[in-house]
């Protein structure tokens, strides 16, 4: 019997017997490299995890927490070890149930809340793993980054007129308190924000002391406004209620608009550079360097007198009586943010004397931003991420 005839009667058997051989290579190699790949399954779930946190992150928690965890008024800093090292069932009980006679609320959906169960735990995995200055970057590259004041500077002339009034001292120690605990919420000068009402408020002037002072103290449910009787004493917090019964004799810019910079990202910085190219260089000069239509942008003079609201000011509602128009309708506010971002990272290299372009538009060659360092080789996957794996290195 010849080799194939004898295939061919014992086929199934041949058959059988290269697939059990085979099981038996492979078996051992496979279960060699089995806890290495549920080791990667579990980095990778991770990073996914993150990832989605951090854009959860930037659209639910960043007007209070601040863009890296830092804390805003008397909302609490996520960026330190008590958090990071706090077991996962207290962090998702906070997260999903919010804390009593706080302002954090419940963030469940059967609480009432936005976020699914899976989504809380995203959040959790994110508070877990020190990953602030990449939450800094989406949260800006989402255009969601609280732009509002932190900490304000009262004017010195105007709050030595204050202590000349009665009740100067008491006054003038409520001015300072509210500068550094109550301007990021309820703005400059107590005309209120976006996310708080104004103080500076006939109503509230004709409210009992008493009850601005236990509002202060206790907080207002549903509402950002927390309750402060843990951290400003009595007479603290009897200046911040006589400010506020009393700030129609305050003079006007007493408790500025403080200075507030833009944050960047390279994506940010692109959006930018894109917008204004589209938008702007015709008037303004493909480098900012001015036309017979528009001032200079790219000046010393010009960048270092003008902080990054009052150029977000200029662009959102223009210049009365000039041909700087209001883009607010055709911008979002995201939009004008990369703009005034990309302008401000001019200001290392401008020229002290700018040089307009001789036709609208000018000429240059308006070279592409590139982070300081980097290089033309993409780098793909997550920035947290070296090798598959997180990693505790920050930008």
């Amino acid at each position: 019997m010849n080799l194939l005839a004898y295939l061919k009667q014992h086929k199934a058997g041949f058959i059988n017997l290269v697939a059990a051989t085979y099981i038996m290579v492979m078996l051992p190699i496979y279960a060699l490299k089995e806890p290495a790949r549920m080791v990667q399954m579990e980095v990778d779930v991770l990073a996914k995890n993150i990832d989605s946190a951090m854009t959860l992150y930037a659209e639910n928690c960043a007007f209070c927490h601040g863009m890296t965890g830092e804390g805003i008024g008397a909302n609490p800093a996520l960026n330190n070890p008590g958090i990071t090292q706090m077991d996962y069932d207290s962090l998702y009980r906070t997260i999903a149930y919010g804390r009593y006679n706080t302002s954090m609320p419940a963030w469940t959906q059967a609480d009432g809340g936005a976020l699914t169960d899976y989504e809380i735990s995203q959040m959790v995995a994110l508070m877990q793993n020190d990953r602030w200055a990449y939450v800094q970057d989406r949260v800006v590259n989402l255009g969601l980054q609280p732009l509002i004041p932190i900490v304000s500077q009262p004017d010195p002339e105007l709050l030595e007129r204050v202590a000349a009034l009665p009740n100067g001292e008491t006054l003038s120690q409520g001015i300072s308190l509210y500068s550094e605990q109550c301007v990021s919420c309820h703005g400059p000068d107590g005309l209120g924000s976006k996310i708080a009402t104004a103080l500076n408020d006939p109503t509230l002037r004709a409210t009992p002391q008493e009850d601005i002072e236990h509002t202060i103290l206790n907080g207002v449910s549903g509402t950002l406004m927390a309750g402060w009787k843990n951290i400003l004493t009595n007479d603290e917090v009897t200046a911040l209620s006589t400010l506020v019964k009393e700030w129609d004799t305050i003079p006007s810019g007493t408790i500025p608009l403080p200075e507030t910079p833009i944050h960047v990202t390279a994506e940010s910085l692109e959006l930018g550079e894109s917008l204004y190219a589209s938008s702007c260089s015709r008037c303004h000069g493909v480098e900012g360097q001015g036309t017979p239509r528009a001032p200079s942008l790219n000046v010393k003079s010009f960048l270092e007198e003008t902080n990054d609201l009052a150029m977000q000011q200029i662009i959102s509602l223009g210049v009365p009586g000039t041909s700087m128009p209001a883009w607010e309708t055709r911008l979002s506010e995201a939009e004008v943010q990369a703009i005034v971002g990309f302008i401000r990272a001019w200001e290392p290299t401008a020229p002290e004397v700018a040089v307009p372009a001789r036709g609208p538009g000018g000429s240059g060659s308006g070279g592409r931003w590139q982070t300081p360092g980097s290089s033309s080789t993409e780098q793909k996957g997550p920035p947290w991420m070296r090798n598959g794996y997180p990693t505790e290195q920050t930008p």
